[in-house]
């Protein structure tokens, strides 16, 4: 395939979900998923359009219980297009489906450079007749309100009519994800349909709980005949423009359908309807829709595009798409987290777990502004995560794992584990952990951009509580001198209980204390470094009291890191647990991702093994580079070598399942900056976890957003050893087989498109010409000093590390 489109030739209505959720087309303010224009839900197809950070609230009667839930809403289906040939004489046939038509010649594309997909298909009526359909579906870059598409019909070997229906439909739920079908479904309610002229027909409804005004509105131009009837019909919950088009042999007719939405949590409105019909009379044709939104898109990839050869590169560049389309520069007006399935689906009812973590790091260096406004979500929040820590009787902020719409814990208290049939508790909401990530993509986005403005309000703000947090949620451990936290669910997930145990959690998690510990030192930093007059602002506030500090620092260097057998505990009492028949549930099962569903449904529990979902230990080298991460735990007191690192890792890829689509990704890393020769299949698996569906059918529920930004970063950051920090980039290059090459440009402080190309033993860095200062650089320990316009390349030394301790893998003194 070129490199640039993501195609599917045929029809198969089995894999129908998956090319939905790939060929969504979205904006970053709305998306719609690449489903069929003639489809409604069901058979295969679920044509479903998302806006960001609406959702509604709802309670279910489920299982004799009642279940509350709050879910990224399905708005109604502006996509709708109908089309029949119609008999010389009798009655018409029925509609079009794909799923009872004959159908030849159907493809799909996705052109990424452009944001479009195109379908085309024969369709061969039940006398014979051909008709060749072609389609163009665009949701506008520029203007994040429009969304338009184009149907061109040709007959072959036939002249006569054909019937077109173009409508707004609003008789849709959210029943994309199967397991939550037993839930309420239906958010919207107060519909109204009507015509305003001279030719546009609208829909206005809102949410039930959250009371959000939804309004659209349609205009249908058709251009190569004159209907012989044109009628708009309204009414209920569907508004459509039904025309009868004359057509003739070989010549084609057109219909443009453009559509407005507009919600009342849009900005600089009156209300959603008025505002949806108001920007259809303004908006352009298809054709100079479609030229002002390829436009939009290549500045885009000018500051965005990846350039790796071969499919990898193909598949790097189809994730930049789906990230750019769920937080595009228009997610800086909008208050909306990083959804975990993106705008693509209903999978984890659209709700913001951690998933910033592996999704801020890329957009530091392209988009800063798109990460500011998504750390502003969880500023706005903050009040919310104060209130839940004050409520369990603990000091500082207490983010939720689960987020929506007003920051309280959206995480359920019950999972219906599928394979049993059995509710059994959920203690995920015990992951405290999601505090320490936004406190990380906090300092991270502030010594990428250099925004040190950010770092002393709002960011101190946070970084601040998350700390206090912390310090608060430690006790002394027994064996004397140390700290420990307890009762936590670390990054695995699967663990969260002692085998037996009468209280939920388990205590010590490593990459949970590592966390607080690098919290605490960075939030030490800050004050450190804070003028005085806003040091005392925050004192006056009471978001810092110097009477904490003195234990901040204790516990910074004195919290307890489990270790067993020589490695890195992944909890206090890990090396304890019994080891599982990892040949033997594979042979037994295949699949054996979702461990834990399998365990319960055998009565067993997978608390009682060293078993892991995912990256949890590992996840310290996925955050740290070597230097860094040696250094956090020489402060604490333990001296991380470079044999107990490799025990470590060792360890737990023996016992990992691999139930996220995140697990991958961070092993590929590890492995690739422990230079590792298996490092290139777990980024391969990464690089394939959406496009080939690898969890199994969870891609058709959206896709895995920090799974896709995260294989950037792995581009951007792990191949290249690419940190920001000290006022320099630091770059120590990795030898990976498979992305032996790699070549992308980012944004550094005023630096606008450093240019930085890696191919085997040489890098190469240019800097834009500018009045900005010259960049500095460092460069495997040694400092490079480049001025603006200029480009230099190096030669790089690859090898083994030296052994001794882990520190000596970063090549720096």
């Amino acid at each position: 395939m070129p490199e640039w489109t993501w195609e599917y030739e045929g029809y198969d209505p089995s894999a129908e979900g998956l090319r939905e959720a790939l060929c969504t087309v979205g904006n970053g303010c709305f998306a719609t998923r690449g489903a069929a224009p003639e489809s409604r839900a069901g058979l295969g197809h679920y044509p479903g359009t998302y806006a960001a950070g609406c959702y509604d609230r709802l309670v279910s009667a489920v299982a004799g219980r009642e279940v509350e839930n709050e879910d990224l809403v399905n708005l109604p289906n502006w996509l709708l297009l109908r089309f029949r040939p119609l008999p010389a004489d009798g009655p018409p046939g029925r509609w079009f489906a794909m799923h009872d038509s004959e159908v030849t010649d159907h493809r799909l594309v996705l052109h990424l450079r452009q944001g479009t997909l195109t379908r085309t298909l024969r369709h061969r009526a039940a006398d014979g007749r051909v008709l060749k359909v072609e389609q163009c579906r665009l949701v506008h870059m520029g203007d994040p309100h429009v969304a338009a598409l184009r149907t061109v019909f040709t007959p072959e070997g036939w002249s006569g009519r054909i019937e077109v229906e173009s409508g707004l439909d609003g008789d849709v739920g959210n029943a994309n994800v199967p397991r939550y079908r037993a839930f309420e479904r239906h958010h919207l309610t107060g519909f109204r349909t009507g015509a305003a002229e001279p030719d546009a027909v609208w829909l206005r409804c809102r949410t039930r709980t959250s009371d959000i005004g939804i309004g659209m509105a349609q205009r249908t131009v058709v251009t190569g005949c004159t209907p012989a009837t044109t009628a708009r019909e309204t009414g209920g919950r569907l508004a459509v423009h039904r025309l009868e088009l004359p057509v003739r042999d070989g010549r084609s007719v057109t219909v443009d359908k453009t559509v407005t939405l507009h919600t009342s949590r849009d900005r600089a409105i009156s209300d959603p309807f008025t505002a949806a019909l108001e920007r259809l009379a303004a908006a352009p044709d298809f054709t100079a829709l479609l030229r002002s939104h390829a436009v939009a898109w290549e500045q885009l990839w000018r500051r965005a595009d990846l350039r790796v050869p071969d499919e990898a590169g193909r598949v790097l560049r189809l994730h930049v798409f789906h990230v750019l389309q769920t937080l595009s520069p228009h997610t800086a007006d909008l208050d909306v987290g990083v959804p975990a399935r993106g705008l693509h689906g209903e999978a984890y009812r659209g709700h913001v777990f951690w998933d910033e973590l592996f999704v801020l790091p890329y957009l530091n260096l392209h988009f800063p502004e798109v990460s500011r406004a998504l750390l502003n979500y969880r500023h706005r929040r903050l009040p919310r995560a104060l209130l839940a820590a004050r409520q369990e009787g603990r000091a500082g902020a207490r983010y939720p794992w689960q987020s929506g719409s007003d920051g309280r814990d959206e995480t359920q208290t019950l999972h219906l584990n599928p394979r049993s049939g059995r509710w059994v508790p959920d203690r995920s909401r015990l992951q405290h952990h999601v505090g320490s990530a936004v406190a990380y993509n906090v300092w991270q986005y502030c010594q990428a951009t250099g925004d040190v403005k950010y770092l002393h309000t709002k960011g101190a703000d946070m970084l601040l509580q998350i700390a206090r947090f912390w310090a608060g949620s430690t006790e002394p451990h027994p064996a004397g001198g140390r700290y420990r936290i307890r009762g936590v669910v670390g990054p695995d997930e699967y663990h969260d209980a002692y085998p037996d145990a009468d209280r939920p959690g388990i205590d010590d998690n490593a990459y949970t204390n590592v966390m607080a510990a690098w919290v605490l030192t960075r939030a030490l930093d800050l004050v450190r470094t804070l003028p005085d007059r806003r040091r005392q602002e925050l004192v006056e506030r009471g978001v810092l009291d110097v009477d904490e500090l003195p234990a901040w620092e204790e516990i910074s260097r004195r919290l307890h890191v489990p270790f067993h057998q020589g490695v890195v505990s992944q909890f206090d009492g890990y090396g304890d647990l019994a080891e599982l028949d990892w040949d033997g549930y594979r042979e037994r099962y295949g699949d054996i991702r979702r461990l834990d569903r399998i365990l319960e449904a055998e009565g067993d529990s997978v608390n009682r093994y060293q078993a892991s979902k995912q990256a949890d230990v590992l996840m310290l080298g996925y955050l740290f580079s070597p230097a860094e991460l040696s250094a956090l735990f020489g402060q604490l007191g333990y001296r991380l070598t470079d044999e107990a690192w490799r025990r470590t890792v060792d360890h737990y890829l023996r016992r990992t399942s691999h139930g996220s689509t995140l697990s991958g990704l961070v092993h590929g890393w590890v492995l690739a900056r422990a230079r590792r020769a298996d490092a290139w299949r777990y980024c391969r698996e990464a690089l394939e976890e959406d496009v080939a569906d690898v969890q199994g059918g969870t891609t058709a529920e959206g896709i895995h957003l920090g799974a896709m930004a995260g294989t950037l970063d792995l581009v951007q950051r792990g191949l290249t050893g690419l940190e920001t920090r000290e006022d320099a980039l630091w770059l120590d290059p990795v030898e990976l087989p498979g992305l032996s090459e790699c070549g992308f440009t980012i944004r550094y402080r005023g630096h606008w498109g450093i240019g930085v190309h890696l191919s085997g033993d040489r890098l190469t860095i240019g800097v834009p010409d500018s009045e900005e200062s010259a960049l500095r650089v460092v460069v495997q320990g040694h400092p490079v000093t480049i001025a603006p316009g200029e480009t230099r390349a190096m030669t790089l030394q690859h090898g083994p590390p030296e052994p001794g301790d882990f520190s000596a893998r970063a090549g720096r003194p």
